[in-house]
C-alpha cells in the first residue's frame, strides 16, 4: 500500500508498505477514505515535534472496515466508520472518572502510533465510531477537529441562548461556530485579522464579525455590550495576542474556553490579568474532544449535525487530491499554517 511518511528534518515521501495486519481480536482493518492535515501536524513535520521519525502521521480520517477480528460485534464488514485517535486506557483514576483525555496511559493514532495517511490502517474497535447512514466519508474525516469545539461547549455547560465570541476564523473556529449554531446560541461572533475569515465566517452564519487587525480590543468589547452577558468566549488560535484579546473582550462572567494551543511564552500585563478578576471571568482549559460514553456526547452530537445538515465543509477545505498532490501541497506550506483543510483522497 502508498503511505505518506515525514521523515527527520521535515521532508515527505510516499513509500510502499506491506498492508497491516489484525494481531488481535479487537481490532479492524480499515480501507482509509479522506485523511486530512490537522494544524497539531504541522510542527510534527516541519519543527521535531513528532516521537519518532520516520512516522506517517494522521489522525483526521475515516474509512470502510474491510477486515475484523473475533470479538467485534459494534462493526460489520463495509461501515464506514470515522478514526477515534485517542486510546485511554481506562484503568487509571482519570478514566474512571471519565475524564479520558487526562489519561496519561494513552496511545494516539498518528502520533505516537502510525495514522491514517495512508491507504489502510489498523485500529482498535474502540478508536472507531461508525457513522450512521447519511452520513458521508468526507464528513467523517471531519469529525476529529469538529468534536474538540464540541467539548469545549460542553464544558461550558452548553450554549442554548447564550452569546458564543469566536477568536479565531481558521477551520477549528468555524467548525465550532457551526456547532454552536447547531446547538442553539443566540447569537454568534467572530474575530479575526482576516477578512477572507471574516468575510467566510459570515456567509456560515455569523451574526457579527470584528477585525482585530483594524479594531482595538476595546472598540469591539464597546461593540459586544448589547449580548454581554451569558457569553462563552472559544479562543481557536492559539497565540499569546488571541488569549489576551478574549479576556479583553469577554463580558461580565463570562466563560472563556481556551482551545489553541500556545507554541510560545505567554505574559499577561498586570491590567488585562486584573480584567480576570474585575469581570470574575471563569477560565476553561480544554484538551482533546472525549468524554462519557465512550467516545463521547461530543460525537454523538457532531453526528447528529451532520444528519440534521446543520455542518457546511465545502468552503473551509482548500482541496482534496491523491498521494502526490498531498505532498506537494503539504510541503508547500513550509511551516507556515494552512488556509483551509488540506485532504488527502485514499479512495
Amino acid at each position: 500500500m502508498k503511505a505518506v511518511v515525514v521523515n527527520e528534518g521535515g521532508s515527505l515521501s510516499i513509500e510502499d508498505i506491506a498492508i497491516p495486519k489484525i494481531k488481535s481480536s479487537q481490532q479492524i482493518l480499515v480501507k482509509v477514505a479522506y485523511s486530512g492535515l490537522c494544524g497539531s501536524d504541522i510542527p510534527r513535520i516541519f519543527h521535531h515535534g513528532a516521537h519518532f521519525y520516520p512516522i506517517t502521521l494522521g489522525h483526521e480520517f475515516s474509512g470502510e472496515v474491510i477486515e475484523k477480528g473475533s470479538d467485534v460485534p459494534e462493526f460489520e464488514i463495509g461501515d464506514l466508520i470515522s478514526c477515534v485517535p485517542l486510546l485511554p486506557c481506562f484503568k487509571c483514576d482519570e478514566c474512571q472518572k471519565h475524564y479520558y483525555s487526562l489519561c496519561k496511559n494513552y496511545v494516539f493514532v498518528g502520533s505516537r502510533v502510525t495514522g491514517g495517511l495512508a491507504e489502510y490502517i489498523v485500529l482498535d474497535k474502540k478508536n472507531a465510531f461508525k457513522l450512521p447512514k447519511g452520513v458521508s466519508a468526507m464528513e467523517g474525516a471531519f469529525f476529529e477537529p469538529m468534536t474538540v469545539g464540541m467539548h469545549t461547549l460542553l464544558l461550558a455547560g452548553g450554549c442554548q441562548d447564550k452569546h458564543v465570541i469566536i477568536v479565531g476564523g481558521g477551520t477549528i473556529g468555524l467548525l465550532a461556530m457551526q456547532c454552536a449554531k447547531a446547538m442553539g446560541a443566540k447569537s454568534i461572533t467572530v474575530v479575526d485579522i482576516n477578512q477572507e475569515r471574516l468575510n467566510l465566517a459570515k456567509q456560515l452564519g455569523a451574526d457579527q464579525v470584528y477585525n482585530s487587525k483594524d479594531l482595538a480590543a476595546s472598540d469591539i468589547n464597546h461593540a459586544l455590550l448589547p449580548c454581554r452577558f451569558e457569553q462563552i468566549v472559544l479562543e481557536t488560535a492559539g497565540s499569546p495576542a488571541t488569549v489576551r484579546l478574549a479576556i479583553e473582550i469577554a463580558g461580565p462572567r463570562a466563560k472563556i474556553g481556551l482551545i489553541g494551543t500556545l507554541h510560545t511564552d505567554i505574559t499577561l500585563p498586570e491590567q488585562v490579568f486584573g480584567l480576570i478578576l474585575r469581570k470574575e471571568l471563569e477560565i476553561l482549559g480544554s484538551w482533546m474532544n472525549y468524554s462519557a460514553p465512550w467516545p463521547g456526547k461530543e460525537w454523538q452530537l457532531v453526528s447528529q449535525f451532520f444528519m440534521d445538515g446543520k455542518i457546511k465543509l465545502d468552503p473551509l477545505i482548500a482541496g482534496v487530491g491523491d498521494f502526490n498532490w498531498f505532498i506537494k501541497q503539504v510541503s508547500s506550506l513550509n511551516g507556515k499554517p494552512m488556509n483551509g483543510k488540506i485532504l488527502l483522497n485514499c479512495r
